[in-house]
């Protein structure tokens, strides 16, 4: 469902992105080409800052946003989710947030006021919060990362978990094809 904010900013989504029937997608949202928008994902755009004024909620091309995924922006901030990004099964990205080209979000993840960088892998389960992930880095599932500090004990991705991160985001584009090519069927 495509929906206007109270400001009356509209989604924009494009022409080969495919956003499941159930997804709401609300207010200063732009979705590129190639996207997938799985069942349930909530993307909403809405808060304003004291000056009335938000930023976007970015979904970049290529990538995908699974099953009950939420992502929401406080008073006004943004959200970036770069290209070729998965962001997995009934995550939570809540802006001001920067998710990088090819990074990773695991199942039940949540991110708030956050940088994940470029390639980086946040497996399931895992809180990002207040801090830069750099990129090519690996958060192991559970942790909890509320500082740069805390970062330190984190190591950099290895090819077989970058390997696993493609292939989910190579999966989720046949999913775009496969959807566009059957949405009228039903």
């Amino acid at each position: 469902m495509i929906r206007r904010n109270p400001n009356g900013d509209v989604p924009v989504v494009h022409e080969t992105a495919f956003v499941d029937p159930t997804a709401i997608l609300c207010g200063k949202v732009i979705v590129e080409e190639n996207v997938f928008i799985g069942p349930y994902a909530v993307i909403r755009a809405d808060e304003v800052d004291e000056a009335g004024d938000m930023e976007p909620i970015v979904i970049g091309a290529n990538s995908n946003i699974q099953d009950g995924v939420v992502i929401h922006c406080k008073a006004g901030g943004g959200v970036t989710i770069g290209r070729g990004a998965s962001i997995a099964h009934r995550s939570i990205v809540h802006g001001p947030c920067k998710v990088g080209d090819g990074a990773f979000i695991g199942f039940n993840s949540v991110l708030f006021n956050c940088v994940v960088g470029d390639g980086s892998v946040v497996r399931h389960n895992s809180v990002v919060e207040g801090c830069q992930v750099p990129p090519g880095f690996y958060i192991p599932s559970t942790s909890n990362i509320h500082s740069d500090a805390e970062l330190a004990t984190i190591t950099p991705v290895t090819p077989d978990q970058a390997g696993f991160s493609e292939s989910v985001a190579q999966a989720n584009l046949e999913l775009v094809r496969g959807y566009k090519r059957i949405r009228n069927e039903f």
